[in-house]
């Protein structure tokens, strides 16, 4: 299997493609590495290939905020210029620039 370069980046603003939610993109997979059963949870006419990057965000719809893993496939560029809500983002996060959110630097021991 080739691994494909990731097409969207740590701290960018995305949306969902068919589900109304967006959210900060705080880590990557190359492919797909979460379970089979969250991978059979997803109904078949709408699940992505498993050989393509996939993304953890820090997700917001109209009601609540909450962690989602999305694949590259189903992923739009959020250019609507407002700030993500989410209640952790300052755990990985420093200010916005440039509509890109700056990871904090880790200090490892």
């Amino acid at each position: 299997m080739q691994l494909k370069e990731a097409k969207f980046q740590i701290g960018q603003i995305v949306k969902h493609r068919i589900f109304p939610f967006r959210g900060v993109i705080f880590d990557v997979d190359p492919v797909y590495a979460n379970t089979e059963e969250w991978w059979n949870a997803i109904p078949e006419q709408v699940r992505p290939r498993k050989d393509q990057p996939f993304y953890h965000l820090l997700a917001e719809n109209d009601e609540t905020e909450y962690v989602a893993y999305v694949s590259e496939q189903n992923l739009l560029i959020d250019d609507s210029d407002h700030p993500v809500r989410h209640p952790q983002l300052g755990d990985f996060f420093e200010a916005q620039v440039d509509g890109v959110y700056k990871p904090k630097e880790r200090i490892s021991h």
